[in-house]
């Protein structure tokens, strides 16, 4: 219930209710005479507690803070502090950062596997941070078995952005790649890339798992690359 969620922010806030409805202007013993928090009185609520997340106020999704109040709030980080992801794609050397937060992608909600790519408003769901990692743009939790066992389903990979120019790819590393078919049709490969014996044109994706067969596209069909720098993997949930 919102009025519940209401409480978690008094108490987030370290204040007693008679301060909350001072600061908000609403009435005494407001809490304890609704059940239902009218359209006003949130407006009010966030107006004065601009670091509350609305979606979590009235749905509780999500968490209490947006990410700005949450970075510094539960790990007293800045968001000026974290490193945005590079707008050019380049392969440069791979320098380590001691503090960087990554954001976390969910693949089922993106706008399309090559949204992961583009510059849009794509919404993390979350941030990783990994001490002394190389500069990286984004992670996504793997789904499948292609790479396995190298990779299972459910591993975090952390990825760098680079161009898709046959002279700046590394053979026979891992990537993940987002590919647009004949049909208009988007796909996102975890594979490492080999040359193809069709010529410049095409490379070979090439799986872990033996059970899954190599693939040769035309590069002109892949319309996102990125070099995966890092892997997390969860051996036990208990």
């Amino acid at each position: 219930m919102i009025i519940n969620r209401i409480l978690q922010i008094i108490d987030y806030k370290g204040i007693n209710r008679r301060k909350f409805y001072i600061e908000t202007g609403l009435s005494n013993g407001f809490l304890d005479k609704v059940k239902d928090v009218g359209a006003s009185k949130i407006e009010q609520i966030l107006r004065i507690y601009p670091e509350i997340s609305p979606e979590w106020l009235l749905t509780g999704k999500g968490h209490m803070l947006e990410n700005a109040a949450f970075f510094e709030y539960e790990w007293g980080i800045k968001m000026s502090e974290i490193e945005e992801p590079a707008s050019v794609y380049e392969v440069t050397t791979s320098k380590t950062i001691k503090k960087q937060f990554v954001p976390v992608f969910d693949v089922e909600t993106a706008a399309g596997a090559v949204s992961l790519f583009k510059e849009t408003n794509e919404k993390p769901i979350d941030y990783v941070s990994i001490p002394n990692l190389p500069k990286c743009d984004g992670a996504i939790y793997v789904s499948g078995d292609s790479m396995y066992p190298l990779l299972k389903s459910g591993d975090l990979i952390i990825y760098k952005k680079v161009s898709s120019n046959i002279e700046h790819i590394i053979w026979g590393e891992l990537y993940l790649i987002a590919i647009i078919t004949a049909d208009l049709e988007e796909f996102l490969l975890l594979r490492r890339i080999q040359k193809s014996d069709k010529g410049d044109d095409w490379v070979e994706l090439v799986s872990e798992n033996s059970q899954h067969h190599s693939k040769e596209v035309l590069l002109k069909n892949i319309e996102g690359l990125a070099l995966i720098k890092a892997t997390i993997r969860i051996n036990s949930t208990f």
